[in-house]
């Protein structure tokens, strides 16, 4: 994903903290667990003691936050407090609301609500519902429920996160405020000494800036693009939000990436090109075949083309795939050379595909 700053103004790139962005964190973690597994005890714990009416309030509305963040709960000009911030999101009008709205029920990355409006053209709004439905019954339900009353609804969420704030939000706040106050300095500082390149490194090594200092680009499955004209770029950090890195990019938002406040000794996310290169290399029979008489030990390229009965060049070609992806190591011992898997990054695999298909 890349984000046009050319001809951003100084003081362009925001970093500060959202009690709104870090609330609707919370609730993805409750709402997908799974992808938070340092978080389990938390989750677990705050399930349990909610009211009954809370726990189906949020079910009711968990597509705001569950698979995609609706874009006005994360802020591009945060406040102090949440009640700010919700105060900002009642500004917002009707039609944009909405169209966030059911972006995020309807599904992000297959349908956007721009023009025509849902709220005041029958084909658009049939067209909602009809994507609304297919993704469930509460979908649907929700949807129906928006565009049959927005003021509702939006009282309806409002007073939901409200009461999340009553029931957890506030005192997870006052423990996480301190992290985010400290890594903001440290981000702050680094804007401010060394610019934006040592800033945006110090956010993830999955958010980089271009040679020529026009784009920031952002290592996650997406293929987009955004400018950042007049408006500037706001980064949230987040505790809650590990391990995704949330970018909010749709037309006519000021774009926000939300990024995980780093561990005491982070791990280094793996680029997607490394590993889709890994994945193409293991797409292949032959190098399956391969892969497993290395896992036993290491082998010459003779040895490989005689347990396959496949041609020496055949296999150096095989391995040399396999080399470049970063899965075999190989050392010279006198005339032949010895092949080996890398088991750390093979082993490694699973896990570093899990983490790019979450950040």
């Amino acid at each position: 994903m890349r984000i046009d700053i050319g001809g951003l103004p100084s003081g362009g790139l925001r970093f500060a903290a959202s009690p709104l962005a870090e609330l609707t964190a919370m609730l993805h973690v409750l709402a997908e667990p799974g992808h938070h597994p340092q978080l389990a005890g938390w989750a677990a714990d705050v399930r349990a003691g909610l009211r009954p009416e809370l726990a189906e309030r949020l079910r009711e509305a968990e597509f705001l936050w569950r698979s995609s963040r609706a874009d006005f709960l994360v802020p591009a000009r945060p406040r102090p407090t949440l009640a700010e911030e919700l105060d900002d999101v009642d500004r917002i009008d009707d039609e944009t609301y909405v169209t966030a709205a059911l972006t995020t029920t309807c599904g992000r990355n297959r349908v956007h609500f721009a023009s025509p409006s849902p709220l005041a053209d029958a084909a658009a709004r049939e067209r909602a519902l009809d994507l609304a439905q297919a993704r469930g019954a509460l979908q649907e339900a929700f949807a129906e429920r928006l565009l049959a009353d927005p003021a509702a609804v939006r009282a309806r969420v409002r007073q939901t996160l409200e009461a999340c704030a009553e029931a957890f939000f506030d005192a997870a706040w006052t423990g996480v405020a301190v992290q985010l106050a400290t890594d903001l300095r440290v981000k702050n500082d680094l804007l401010k000494r060394q610019g934006v390149g040592a800033a945006l490194a110090a956010v993830s090594s999955a958010v980089t800036l271009a040679p020529d200092g026009t784009c920031i680009v952002v290592d996650k499955l997406q293929d987009s693009a955004t400018a950042a004209h007049g408006t500037g770029v706001t980064f949230l950090p987040s505790v809650f939000g590990r391990p995704h890195l949330v970018a909010v990019h749709a037309p006519g938002w000021q774009p926000v990436v939300q990024y995980p406040v780093a561990e005491p000794s982070p791990p280094q996310p793996v680029p997607l090109e490394t590993l889709t290169l890994r994945l193409e290399a293991l797409a292949h029979p032959v190098r399956l075949r391969l892969l497993r008489t290395l896992a036993r030990g290491p082998h010459t390229t003779g040895e490989l083309a005689h347990a396959w009965e496949l041609s020496p060049p055949e296999v150096s070609r095989h391995l040399a795939v396999l080399r470049r992806a970063g899965l075999l190591t190989a050392q010279r011992q006198g005339r032949y050379v010895l092949h080996a898997v890398n088991l750390p990054d093979l082993t490694a695999l699973g896990p570093d595909l899990l983490a790019a298909l979450l950040r």
